[in-house]
């Protein structure tokens, strides 16, 4: 079940879902819109190695904007901090991002009960695109969890993605064992 508008305000109210900052006008009948940061990053090299840390360099986009380029891979992340204590939050590009054919991640689109933080967005495009900061990029839609939820994510001491810092965090896989 996916929680309307009047039942993410009402958890809002209860602090089981933070949204810093919050504007009532970025509310949908079922989701918040969330926007895009002036942080990126880019990996260094051109061939990543899932048993190594893949190296990083930050930048930041000009309120000009940025035009991202086919076949490249960018991290980036939202405004928005969040935390969700008591449902699993999915983060869904909007179908006007879409429609330039903006990709906001390759496969993370959930989150877990209990992350806390700013979104890591992978984003991809098939189309040369100029992007800005601040403009709407995703929502987050919230679904109700049955049961419960034993390893909060931010309890977890294998958590590697609770990122309340505001540069988009690359991939950790290199910390799993395989």
């Amino acid at each position: 079940m996916i929680l309307s508008d009047k039942k993410i305000l009402e958890e809002i109210e209860k602090g089981t879902i933070v949204i810093k900052p919050f504007d009532v006008k970025n509310m949908g009948g079922n989701s918040y819109d969330v926007h895009l940061s002036k942080y990126f990053a880019k990996y260094k090299n051109k061939t990543l190695d899932a048993k190594k840390h893949n190296k990083v360099k930050h930048f930041e986009i000009p309120k000009q904007g940025y035009v991202l380029k086919p076949k490249e891979l960018y991290l980036c992340t939202t405004m928005e901090y969040t935390e969700t204590h008591k449902h699993v939050p999915f983060l869904e590009g909007k179908s006007s991002t879409g429609r330039l054919g903006i990709d906001i991640h390759a496969t993370a689109g959930k989150g877990d009960v209990g992350f806390c933080g700013y979104w890591t967005m992978e984003m991809s495009t098939s189309k040369p695109v100029r992007i800005y900061p601040g403009m709407p990029i995703a929502q987050l839609i919230y679904y109700v969890v049955e049961g419960k939820v034993d390893r909060l994510y931010n309890k977890k001491a294998t958590a590697k993605y609770g990122n309340t810092e505001k540069l988009p965090k690359e991939s950790m896989m290199w910390k799993n064992k395989f």
